[in-house]
């Protein structure tokens, strides 16, 4: 890895503490791999952007691993990254360019978000989980593949918990919205609920969700409620990133699922790309497990 610079990409935020956690999370990962150069940037509301980043990581390097710091794949992940790529490889044509898949909602971050929800049981003693609601709670994105990824943890959690609702709500761009999720659960009877944020890091909505639950747990005395917090830091985050790092997760030619798509660049040529708000339909089914029924649930 000496010829090779890891450009770990972030989201930003308008949130200072947010941003700064980022360069703690990379100064954290530094002291894990001494011998890697680890350089960051962040896609908007941040001193180091897409341009000023790669551009960074290209001096002195033969190749730039491109890790995009991201949950979820929408606009910024399959549009500008790929964008700022392609410039960059024209800026430096001795540097050979790839770019790693986003993190994912796969089975290593699933491992995150139960251990989250374990410590949130705890808080709340233990309850019966038939009696307990989960709320999985997103940023939100206007691409509904994104925004389907955390439906699939949803499910996915559902089937390794005894949980009688797990949900999903968003705080921004999407619906349902929390307030909305928590109005559903108590009229289905929860009376403890787990909110899991699905946020690496702090920031504004992180901030806006504590505020949200503190005028929910007024409005519903005859709940308790347990809030978790951002994951960034869990150690199955660095592993995660250490496999995209060693090239575990590269497809062939090491390329993002929209880096140099012909879908992608036929849309740039004709300005014709547009991320419209996509209305996702929510459906309830029944489900039987553990010999009863169970109310509708993600």
């Amino acid at each position: 890895m000496n010829d090779t610079a890891i450009l770990l990409v972030g989201h930003g935020s308008r949130n200072r503490d947010g941003n700064a956690e980022i360069l703690h999370f990379a100064a954290q990962w530094r002291d894990r791999h001494p011998a890697w150069r680890i350089e960051t940037c962040f896609i908007e509301h941040a001193e180091v952007l897409l341009d000023a980043g790669l551009d960074q990581a290209a001096r002195g390097a033969r190749r730039v691993l491109v890790i995009p710091f991201i949950l979820n794949a929408a606009g910024h992940v399959k549009m500008e990254l790929p964008a700022a790529i392609e410039a960059a490889r024209a800026r430096h044509p001795g540097v050979s360019f790839a770019c790693a898949r986003h993190l994912g909602m796969g089975r290593e971050i699933l491992k995150v978000l139960q251990g989250q929800l374990d410590r949130l049981m705890q808080a709340l003693a233990m309850p019966d989980p038939q009696t307990t609601g989960v709320i999985l709670l997103g940023r939100g994105s206007s691409d509904a593949g994104a925004n389907g990824e955390l439906a699939k943890m949803a499910r996915w959690l559902f089937e390794d918990n005894d949980f009688e609702l797990v949900d999903l709500a968003f705080t921004g761009v999407t619906w349902p919205r929390l307030e909305s999720v928590v109005q559903r659960h108590a009229r289905l009877g929860m009376t403890q609920l787990a909110i899991v944020p699905v946020y690496l890091f702090t920031g504004v909505l992180m901030e806006r969700i504590k505020a949200q639950v503190a005028r929910l747990r007024g409005q519903y005395p005859q709940i308790a409620f347990a809030l978790g917090t951002h994951f960034g830091f869990d150690k199955g985050v660095f592993e995660l990133l250490d496999g995209k790092a060693a090239g575990l997760e590269l497809p062939e030619g090491g390329l993002l699922e929209c880096d140099g798509c012909k879908y992608r660049q036929a849309a740039e040529a004709e300005h014709l790309h547009d991320h419209s708000h996509t209305h996702v339909m929510h459906h309830d089914h029944g489900h039987h497990h553990h010999g009863h029924d169970h109310p509708a649930h993600a």
